[in-house]
């Protein structure tokens, strides 16, 4: 296996890289054999294909997916930003 730092590297641009997730804001870390992946995402269809892509990367690894699904919803009242 390579160097962690090369292989967080290697995951990080393929999860940016990646048409399904194209995310640039996932955190990778390598503890042993796990990859931890953190951070933020929109929905959940994208963090289980960071999973995806993570396996088709290194089949080998165990995976914690610790990352959060933030539900985007419009603001429910206008801003009234009236002349005064």
């Amino acid at each position: 296996m390579e160097q962690p730092q090369y292989l967080v590297a290697h995951l990080r641009r393929a999860l940016a890289e990646d048409p399904r997730t194209a995310e640039l804001g996932v955190h990778v870390t390598i503890r042993g054999d796990v990859v931890v992946l953190g951070g933020e995402v929109s929905s959940e269809r994208i963090k289980q294909q960071l999973e995806t892509i993570v396996r088709e990367q290194l089949p080998q690894v165990r995976i914690h997916n610790d990352v959060h699904v933030t539900h985007l919803a419009a603001p429910a009242d206008i801003e009234d930003l009236g002349r005064g």
